[in-house]
């Protein structure tokens, strides 16, 4: 049985993320974390929420991990699902990142077809403070720092929520909630292989004592909040551009460096026809913007772009 003021808590952080009455869908893998969403949610919202599980079909323990998910899910009367990644040919490099695409994609049709609103994971603040720190070894700007968002687009999926009610909650209270209710999770073995970042920076976390993860997670909040107020100050200067005949116009003038950026990133997201909708990278962005700044013409993402006192932006020539 669930405390009722962790039910309340995660109760209010839910209903700040999606109406009462909106079905939601939950990603459980069988690790702690989203077994303590599952039980979490089946006492906020019951009748209103449904389960899936992603058998990645990597591991040979995978499907008795989604089966033993799939008996939590009947003891409480929630729909369950289990999800299998059909894969052409199992990957061989990049394994974590393919996975993730393959589930987010596996989830996303599993949620349009039980008409839910959203898919809600199982992320907290111990997981939020490890990607900051990953983000702030690799240069990131404020978005990057901002870290993973409470409500997002589905990756694969944009046209839904994807919903992370967990943010401030810490690691260890999802395991007392699991203790509590004696459901023992599945123990992945890749949480513990140091040949992935992510794991190699929670262990590090772990062993640095002066670092907190909950002042982490927080700062990665206030930095989500320096950005919407960035992204405001954007929309209000895009409303300054020239847009006709299939050209962006933009007049920096004094514009801060980080509003012309993402002012540029808007022009090539606009207008521009290659790349596969994947978003821009630093790399791209600031080479483009060197260029603008010195006066000299560009071309990015099937986007001709010319520098000087007024930037313009159009469609390239097809290649040949």
């Amino acid at each position: 049985m669930i405390a009722g003021r962790a039910v309340q808590r995660f109760a209010a952080d839910l209903d700040a993320l999606l109406p009462p009455g909106e079905p939601l869908g939950l990603a459980v893998s069988g690790g702690p974390d989203s077994l303590a969403l599952l039980l979490l949610a089946a006492a906020a919202r019951p009748g209103a929420i449904a389960a899936a599980s992603v058998d990645h079909d990597l591991r040979e323990e995978s499907r008795a991990e989604c089966e033993a998910v799939a008996a939590v899910c009947r003891a409480h009367g929630i729909p369950h699902d289990i999800l299998t990644i059909d894969w052409p040919q199992h990957p061989t490099s990049a394994l974590q990142e393919q996975a993730r695409r393959e589930r987010y994609r596996a989830l996303g049709a599993w949620a349009k077809k039980r008409g839910l609103s959203a898919v809600a994971t199982g992320h907290h603040a111990d997981d939020q403070a490890e990607t900051l720190l990953m983000r702030l070894v690799r240069g990131a700007g404020v978005r990057g720092l901002a870290g993973m968002r409470s409500v997002a687009p589905m990756p694969e999926a944009a046209e839904l929520a994807l919903l992370r009610p967990l943010l401030g909650w810490r690691r260890a209270e999802l395991g007392a909630i699991l203790a509590a209710a004696g459901i023992k999770p599945s123990d992945d073995p890749s949480n513990e292989d140091e040949r992935h970042e992510r794991v190699r920076v929670r262990n590090a976390l772990s062993a640095a004592e002066w670092l907190d993860p909950a002042a982490l997670a927080a700062s990665a909040a206030h930095l989500a909040a320096a950005d919407e107020a960035i992204e405001y100050a954007v929309a209000a200067e895009w409303r300054r551009c020239a847009i006709d005949d299939g050209k962006v116009r933009y007049r920096p003038g004094a514009a801060p460096a980080e509003i012309r950026r993402r002012i540029v990133a808007r022009a090539i997201a606009a207008l521009g026809h290659e790349g596969d909708g994947e978003r821009l990278r630093g790399g791209e962005l600031d080479r483009l913007l060197a260029a603008l700044e010195a006066g000299r013409s560009a071309t990015l993402r099937g986007v001709q772009a010319s520098g000087g006192d007024e930037w313009c932006f159009a469609p390239a020539p097809a290649r040949r």
